[in-house]
């Protein structure tokens, strides 16, 4: 690890850190009093360090908790130049630090730890994005019924409904969790790549930049160190925003020439010359000192949750800065920024490919594609299968089975002729949400708000329309998904489209077996999955626990020990060719809506996260197959 001058702060401890209640939430400022706390960042570097350095010294401070390895060579003429250092907690200060930091050469296991650090920390915002939604929905539509009941029906109609502002979900969840200390890297400046967070990783709300650290300014296209804060009175750049928000801007992916900020009026034209201050001198002192900017790219995106995307797209270095002449007449600052070599591809890059490829498949990949529909229709949508590095077809060797199949006396069971009676749609105390403790799963675009033991989905028996709020896995696959040859895998699978967290998959389907069938089958060496063996990774989803002091993880409804197999052998559909992982992007969400026999839920898949096309789907089986990391939930 790697940054400059002093020790720069890691650790915050939300509990003695004063918050500043009074700054908006959304606006950044030089000053902003903004903490994080990053888990057990302190001991997990000091263990790090400690395996990896012989020479470690530890400093003789007992509140620094800090690891400084013996530095072979320091440049004191240069403050901005990075340099090695040290780890240490967060020092109790009211401004965002100014230290610059460079984390290099992480292991497996810190680089897993890491990921879920920042999985865990954006599956908090995502929840708490949508709770605060939801709330505000109940609020209007009481205040609505409010108006109904003092005004009257008929000049409440003339009135209209009730005005009120709808809240913004994602600044209120940012708002909350900087008041927890829960964003992440704000009391250190990170130079180059931002731990567990991967290149073509996508976000819809800049707030949720900001939460992780990614990029640091709610508004502002560039963030950077004020010369203000810096150690020798310069400005440095550690991140940048390519949107299309300047005129004169050119993006060739690899290449890009971008303008500095300023200058510009409410409509976004330059009415005046740029200066070169700020971001823009902090741009040409980060060309100057040779360090690396991180670029996120803003990109109009249609079906998401928002108009615009913003995806990581890794490191670029600046080799040249010009004061030019732009289009609108007016004097701008212009910086060349070349991508380094040697990374993952941008994701903007695959967005792209992963437009054509549901257009044009056979177009954008002549060779490879065994298949453009291994269901043969029986899906909503094509699953294709993509091989194009060996001769293996083995998925299209198999029946295959978009929809579980149980047995005959599961739909037996008592109650399964009952149901709600909502016409037009589910409302919050219908019979259905009853069944789910008075609570629906999910939202009213079909995100799963908090993962349960069983959700009760609305089912034959009810007089609600297909489009119901409360039929969400039931309608079927919604994305392309394409079964692929992997050579870290065998067979794994991956989406042509951006699934967005919390959104239904798939279905992990097959033939439902007794224990004694299962035995008598297993026997014969064939492929049974036991569900029981499922990691329960729904309790994460939702999970609130270090928002809410009084947060309880939902028991109800409760599901009884899960007795069955799934015979896959002969019969499959997608799901079966997802392979494990410690930090997996999907999870098992027990559902029924067929039938309402407890011992026989449907396993019903959710993105854990916002998943970009092309990205490989991954599930905790609970336990992986140490070399293949496959099934080892079967025989």
């Amino acid at each position: 690890m790697f940054f400059s001058g002093n020790t720069p702060d890691i650790v915050s401890n939300p509990e003695h850190t004063p918050l500043n209640s009074t700054q908006p939430p959304g606006i950044s400022s030089e000053e902003d009093n903004v903490y994080s706390e990053f888990f057990r960042i302190s001991e997990l570097f000091r263990s790090a360090f400690a395996k990896r350095y012989g020479d470690v010294d530890v400093l003789v401070d007992p509140d620094s908790r800090a690891i400084v390895p013996v530095p072979q060579e320091i440049n004191n003429n240069n403050n901005n130049q990075v340099s090695t250092l040290a780890v240490s907690r967060r020092r109790p200060h009211h401004q965002r630090s100014s230290e610059l930091v460079r984390v290099t050469d992480l292991g497996m296991e810190d680089q897993r730890y890491f990921r879920d650090v920042v999985r865990r920390t954006r599956m908090i915002y995502d929840s708490l994005r949508i709770l605060s939604m939801m709330e505000d929905e109940k609020r209007r539509q009481s205040l609505i019924q409010s108006q109904n009941q003092n005004q009257g029906q008929t000049q409440a109609d003339e009135l209209g409904p009730t005005p009120t502002r709808r809240v913004r979900g994602d600044l209120r969840a940012a708002s909350v969790m900087r008041d927890r200390g829960l964003w992440l890297n704000r009391d250190k400046r990170i130079v180059g790549s931002i731990p567990g967070v991967y290149i073509g990783d996508l976000f819809f709300f800049r707030m949720e930049l900001c939460v992780v650290g990614l990029h640091g300014q709610a508004q502002a296209g560039i963030d950077y160190v004020p010369a203000s804060q810096s150690s020798n009175g310069e400005p440095i750049a550690t991140s940048i925003i390519v949107s299309g928000g300047y005129e004169d801007d050119e993006d060739a992916g690899d290449v890009i020439v971008y303008t500095g900020h300023g200058g510009q009026d409410k409509h976004s034209r330059q009415c005046v010359h740029q200066k070169l201050e700020g971001g823009n001198l902090a741009l040409e002192r980060s060309m100057h000192y040779g360090i690396e900017v991180r670029v996120i790219r803003g990109i109009k995106y249609d079906g998401g949750v928002t108009s615009k995307v913003y995806v990581y797209d890794g490191l670029y270095r600046i080799h040249d800065c010009w004061f030019d002449v732009g289009k609108s007449g007016f004097g701008v600052y212009k910086y060349k920024l070349l991508r380094i070599d040697g990374q993952a591809e941008m994701g903007s890059a695959i967005l792209k490919f992963a437009e054509n490829l549901k257009t044009r498949p056979l177009v954008a990949r002549p060779v490879g594609y065994f298949s453009l529909d291994i269901s043969m229709k029986k899906e909503n949508v094509p699953v294709l299968l993509f091989n194009d590095i060996d001769s293996d077809q083995e998925p299209m060797y198999y029946d295959y089975l978009a929809r579980t199949v149980f047995p005959p006396y599961a739909f037996h069971q008592t109650g399964s002729g009952t149901g709600c009676d909502c016409v037009s749609g589910c409302v919050e105390d219908c019979f259905c949400a009853m069944k789910n403790g008075g609570e629906f799963a999910y939202d009213h675009n079909g995100v799963l708000f908090r993962g349960k033991p069983i959700v009760f989905e609305c089912g034959p028996f009810c007089r609600c329309p297909p489009t119901c709020r409360n039929r969400v896995s039931q309608r079927g696959l919604r994305n392309r998904l394409e079964v692929f040859r992997s050579r870290e895998t065998g067979w794994g699978v991956r989406s042509l489209e951006l699934i967005h967290a919390g959104s239904f998959v798939c279905e992990y389907a097959g033939v439902v077996l007794t224990r004694d069938q299962a035995q008598i089958l297993s026997m014969n060496g064939d492929t049974l999955v036991y569900p029981n063996r499922f990691s329960s990774r729904w309790a994460e989803w939702g999970d609130l626990s270090q928002i809410f002091t009084d947060y309880v993880r939902p028991s109800y409804p409760s599901i009884p020990p899960l007795d069955f197999a799934m015979d896959v052998s002969r019969m499959r559909n997608v799901a079966c060719y997802m392979s494990h992982s410690a930090t997996p992007n999907v999870l098992v969400q027990f559902v029924l809506y067929d039938h309402n026999n407890l011992m026989f839920p449907h396993l019903m898949l959710f993105a854990m996260e916002n998943i970009p096309p092309l990205r490989e789907l991954s599930l905790d089986y609970g336990v992986a197959d140490e070399w293949s990391g496959k099934l080892s939930i079967c025989n």
